[in-house]
């Protein structure tokens, strides 16, 4: 049998597994979990990429000996992780300096910094891309504000970071590189006249390759280790919500949730969407696997419940995110609603804190009781799931019958039902693992084992069991009025 290796990094954790399509279905099989949180190092908060790497590579290592006991052949590997984040490396190929993390406050300001050289509005219509202040354009503009190290020659998106690790390759992936806000939507490729204007480094960009592309065999060391020999570097879609949505068995029309550390909320489309309403809504048009466009918005995810979960372990209480969802739904309490996606949320130093203000500027008492805080988080992203699925029927005119949940908090059946409530909408839930599935699918397709992504999304549904959460009638939901105004 054949098998695939799809690595997903997350922004903050990784992992590694093993994909197998035979006539069964998908067989994911778990190779290993690693960590790796930022931290402070050189006055910004920073990921150890040596780290990263080396855990790449293990996760091959691991991968060849699995395959290799079992009388498999590892066909390929393929990385994907987060957007935005970049590094530099040096004329030799190496790292200059440890990438910066999206949540440091280096880019505060940027935004309005870039958009005084050239209009908001230009920039929307040339790139198609929502305004979030740690887009990589405000980190690149940052970064020559405080003077790029003058040994950099290449700069590389961390998922192209690690194949240049395996592989050797000096290219950057279009789905990730979509997230910059630095490629051409007429072009598909880096909007040089842009860069000029804002005086940025375009020599440092470098050449793009879409999904599926060969990147070479594993360099020699990697290859000479016990059941490598002949595996080859893919490149999948390497954006974790590209990969998710390509590992999605969408139904047609259907909006997807990958919902996890962020919630990316939007649809497939075959052109992106642009104009002044989608600019208003701040919605984005970032690269998906063969040739689609994810139209969606960023939403700021699980990581507010996460925060909170950390600081209440902090003080001696280990609560479990199902348990919290269980609780979440057996209280029987008015709906109350934050912004998610209010600034104060990125990168507090306390999310308990930053909840209080929030709830103080609408007139409501922070719960005493970690469930019902949890209530309110819940709330307010099923919420802002269906603000953004409103908006996005809206502006397209394309009717949305249904949300699909991929990922992590397809899991949490509290903000499934929530969902479904609150967008009056059936719910889809699963595969959790549908980024390591869409990537090992787009290294599957590459190899000739499907012919298509439609053909691979359809072997994949014929064997996955999604549940479905239909919108219930006199929900709570009615009572706080189903569809907050949108705010972009």
């Amino acid at each position: 049998m054949t098998a695939f290796l799809a690595i997903d990094l997350g922004a903050g954790s990784g992992r590694a597994f093993l994909g197998r399509f035979d006539g069964q279905g998908p067989l994911l099989t778990e190779v290993r979990r690693f960590l790796y949180p930022p931290a402070r190092r050189e006055g910004r908060l920073r990921w150890d990429m040596g780290n990263i790497v080396e855990q790449v590579r293990e996760s091959v290592r691991d991968a060849g000996r699995l395959a290799d006991q079992h009388g498999e052949r590892l066909h390929s590997v393929g990385v994907c992780s987060w957007g935005v984040d970049y590094g530099l490396l040096d004329a030799a190929g190496r790292l200059v300096e440890d990438p910066v993390c999206y949540r440091d406050a280096r880019t505060e300001g940027a935004i309005d910094s870039v958009t005084r050289r050239v209009p908001r509005e230009e920039i929307f219509e040339r790139t198609g891309i929502q305004f979030l202040p740690f887009n990589t354009l405000y980190q690149l503009d940052a970064h020559a504000r405080e003077g790029l190290p003058a040994s950099a020659a290449r700069l590389l998106m961390i998922p192209d970071l690690c194949h240049h690790a395996l592989a050797g390759t000096l290219s950057s992936e279009y789905t990730n590189a979509s997230t910059t806000q630095m490629l051409s939507l007429a072009t598909r490729d880096w909007d040089r006249d842009l860069l000029g204007r804002l005086s940025l480094p375009a020599a440092l960009l470098p050449p793009l390759v879409p999904p599926g592309t060969d990147a070479g065999p594993l360099e020699p060391s990697l290859a000479a280790q016990p059941g490598l020999q002949g595996t080859r570097v893919v490149v999948p879609a390497t954006h974790d919500t590209a990969s998710a949505v390509a590992g999605t068995p969408l139904e047609p029309g259907w909006a997807y949730v990958s919902s996890g550390t962020w919630s990316l909320v939007g649809v497939e489309r075959t052109e992106p969407l642009t104009g002044a309403a989608a600019a208003r809504a701040n919605l984005t048009n970032e690269g998906g696997a063969f040739g689609t466009v994810r139209l969606l918005k960023n939403v700021m995810g699980l990581w507010i419940l996460e925060q909170c979960r950390k600081e209440w372990a902090a003080a001696g209480r280990e609560l479990s995110a199902p348990d919290l969802a269980a609780g979440a739904a057996s209280i029987d309490a008015p709906i109350v609603l934050v912004d998610p996606d209010d600034a104060r949320f990125l990168a507090p130093d306390s999310m308990l804190a930053a909840l209080r203000s929030a709830l103080a500027e609408c007139e409501q008492p922070m719960p005493d009781e970690p469930p019902r805080l949890a209530k309110v988080v819940l709330d307010s992203l099923a919420s802002r799931y269906a603000q953004v699925v409103d908006r996005i029927e809206k502006l397209t005119g394309d009717a949305i019958p249904g949300i699909h949940i991929v990922g992590g908090g397809s899991l949490n059946d509290y903000l499934n039902q929530a969902t479904a409530d609150a967008s009056g909408r059936p719910v889809r839930t699963g595969p959790v693992e549908a980024t390591v599935l869409g990537n090992a699918m787009v290294q599957a397709i590459a190899a000739g084992r499907f012919a298509t992504l439609a053909d691979a999304r359809r072997y994949a549904a014929s064997a996955l069991s999604c549940r479905t959460f239909e919108p219930r009638p006199g929900s709570p939901w009615g009572r706080v009025g189903r569809r907050p105004p949108v705010v972009a």
